[in-house]
């Protein structure tokens, strides 16, 4: 394996409806699912940050009238639902997971402590890190960084629908140029839009590399951690 130990960024959208990416869509949940077992069954220890997107965007909820701060704690409990769910498929595929929040849920899930993740990932069990950091104000994107780099991750997988970072939206434009391999500084200097600028700051400090390719695509995480070069590579 050319990765032993991965952080896989998952958006809420992933999970939700095929026409609206809203709700839960127990086929996707089970793909993804079998996917990331697979990874596991070949010796590979997995941490798992999942976005709320599908539930609840706090950004976009907020410019409806709500307070910034209450609408990203309620799109931090989306991020736990989506958590569950995927620890649930993952469990009936026979692997075991542990759900960890960075708000303490004790009924449902452990709070997140670093070495207590680090000896789940070690016992082979997936780890799903949820409620992003715990804070209001930053995004799931920068609590995959957060985690990635506190847990020794070797690489964060970055998981779209597209096959990679591109010029512009392909969908939009016709001429969009899919990158191979970017610089963190070209990331933040042409705005391209693959994680925030926290995160890919994080990233760049903590030399954490960042691999942004299509999970839609079965077999590609195994692919990556075989040593594939697949989607986008964004390094130093």
């Amino acid at each position: 394996m050319s990765y032993h130990r991965i952080l896989l960024k998952l958006s809420g959208e992933a999970l939700g409806a095929p026409d609206s990416g809203h709700g839960i869509d127990p086929e996707r949940v089970q793909s993804f699912a079998s996917q990331i077992v697979q990874v596991t069954k070949v010796g590979v220890q997995v941490a798992l940050v999942c976005g709320g997107g599908n539930i609840l965007r706090g950004a976009e909820f907020s410019r409806l009238g709500g307070h910034r701060a209450t609408a990203d704690y309620m799109g931090m409990l989306g991020t736990v639902i989506n958590a569950l769910a995927l620890s649930d498929a993952i469990e009936q595929l026979g692997v075991e997971t542990r759900v960890m929040t960075a708000l303490e849920i004790r009924q449902v899930a452990e709070p997140f402590v670093r070495r207590r993740a680090d000896a789940h990932l070690q016992r082979g069990r997936v780890v799903l890190l949820a409620a992003g950091t715990g804070n209001p104000f930053f995004t799931t994107d920068t609590a995959a960084a957060l985690r990635a780099n506190e847990l020794g991750c070797e690489v964060l997988l970055k998981a779209t629908k597209v096959d990679g970072v591109y010029s512009a939206d392909p969908k939009l434009d016709p001429t969009a140029e899919r990158y191979a391999r970017l610089t963190y500084k070209q990331v933040l200097e042409q705005e391209l839009g693959v994680m925030d600028g926290t995160a890919i700051t994080l990233a760049s400090e903590n030399d954490l590399p960042v691999i942004v390719f299509d999970l839609f695509q079965a077999g590609n995480l195994e692919r990556i951690v075989r040593g594939e070069e697949i989607g986008t590579l964004i390094q130093s």
